[in-house]
């Protein structure tokens, strides 16, 4: 799918910039190659109080539904208070994220359902 690609998906992440999120964590497009050489749509977040890697991405794939896997961690880590607010500041402006592309895929895929019911009447 078009949308899936890494030009369409950086555009998207300058777009959620702009909306004036208090974005810490480093927010980047990974290149992805799904069957075929597809793009599929991948995205990660390195949340910037716990140093974990969070991959963004749709499930299942194909699909205009996305969602995030955290990168397992091999040790515990603890927390001040502080760094709770922090961390949950940095969860909140990811599933913010994760709304945003869910919106962005669905009006994709609207579009180009409207543009191919044009092309058949």
């Amino acid at each position: 799918m078009p949308f899936r690609n890494r030009q369409t998906l950086e555009s998207w992440l300058d777009e959620f910039r702009a909306l004036g999120y208090p974005i810490a964590s480093s927010l980047r497009v990974i290149a992805q190659d799904g069957h075929d050489g597809a793009d599929t749509g991948l995205v990660a977040v390195r949340l910037l109080e716990s140093s974990t890697e969070v991959y963004i991405q749709p499930t299942p794939p194909g699909s205009a539904a996305w969602s995030a896997t955290f990168e397992a961690r091999d040790e515990d880590v603890t927390f001040r208070a502080s760094e709770i607010m922090s961390l949950a500041g940095e969860l909140s402006m990811l599933s913010s994220l994760c709304v945003f592309l869910e919106a962005k895929s669905l009006a994709f895929l609207g579009s180009q359902v409207a543009s191919v019911r044009v092309v058949y009447r």
